[in-house]
């Protein structure tokens, strides 16, 4: 079992059993793990403790977490700015396919794609000379998922696979290096509605988190929180337009594209300070 594996894991027990709250030494037998290495995981992984990184998987933290995001928040979507904290400086545009590559699922185009590790579990990338185009996460146990859904996506066009290349494309995102980032473009196909909160969600801080009215207020739709949800949940490259960052009033994380669980572990990652200085690149 990987690192991130361990940390799903340990995540899905709390959820069993969080009327009990397990004691550290039990999580770590959990996984496989004596105490000692329990705590290298999390060092290694999150790089923190085990007990700071599950406080942040409570509803409670998530709910204290969008007070304290509030006024970045409105800066930063009034703004149209990213505000202090984000992603290593990380700039994602978004240029949208035009109305003549949609209705023809993107006959003509040819799209590099690949299988690769993530800090989250392995993901499939797909990219073109306009950008990326699709990032998706996956489980081991669905190897034919990541194709379907490119195809999905854009059925008409040439599908080149490279492993090599989506996992240097992978480290790039992931990297913990600022230097190795620069700006990347999201190439996507959406509506207008969607395009619009796809570009209200480039504008949460990393660390912060937003919740689905305030998103609907900064698309100029105050009544479209529902509307809002459903575009993040057709939202086709996940972590860099950050979906994951819209949590409900109540501090629920529910209704992830990718998984309610993977959804926490992102959310916790990114509330220790996803690239301190004691977290490597924790890919697999």
């Amino acid at each position: 079992m990987n690192d991130y594996g361990r940390i799903e894991t340990i995540i899905r027990l709390l959820d069993e059993r969080h009327s009990e709250q397990p004691a550290l030494e039990e999580l770590a037998a959990a996984v496989g793990l004596s105490e000692r290495h329990f705590h290298r995981l999390f060092r290694r992984w999150a790089g923190v403790t085990p007990k700071d990184f599950l406080q942040c998987l409570t509803a409670e933290h998530a709910k204290s977490r969008l007070r304290a995001s509030a006024s970045v928040l409105a800066s930063a979507l009034d703004a149209g700015l990213s505000g202090p904290g984000r992603l290593h400086d990380l700039m994602v545009t978004v240029e949208s396919a035009t109305p003549g590559e949609i209705k023809n699922g993107g006959r003509g185009m040819t799209i590099d794609w690949g299988m690769t590790a993530s800090p989250f579990g392995w993901c499939s990338l797909g990219w073109n000379a306009r950008g990326i185009c699709h990032l998706a996460f996956h489980e081991a146990s669905e190897p034919s998922r990541p194709l379907q859904r490119l195809r999905e996506e854009w059925p008409a066009a040439l599908l080149h696979r490279t492993d090599r290349e989506a996992s240097r494309l992978s480290r790039r995102i992931f990297s913990a290096d600022p230097g190795s980032l620069g700006e990347l473009r999201a190439f996507v196909r959406g509506t207008p509605f969607q395009l619009k909160v796809w570009r209200a969600l480039l504008r949460i801080p990393e660390g912060c988190v937003a919740s689905y009215h305030q998103i609907a207020r900064a698309v100029g739709n105050r009544g479209a929180a529902r509307a809002v949800g459903r575009a993040c949940g057709s939202n086709p490259i996940a972590y860099l337009i950050p979906c994951h960052r819209v949590i409900r009033e109540t501090g629920v994380v529910k209704g992830y594209r990718w998984g309610d669980t993977r959804k926490r572990a992102l959310l916790a990652w990114e509330a220790q300070g996803t690239f301190s200085a004691s977290k490597g690149a924790p890919f697999g």
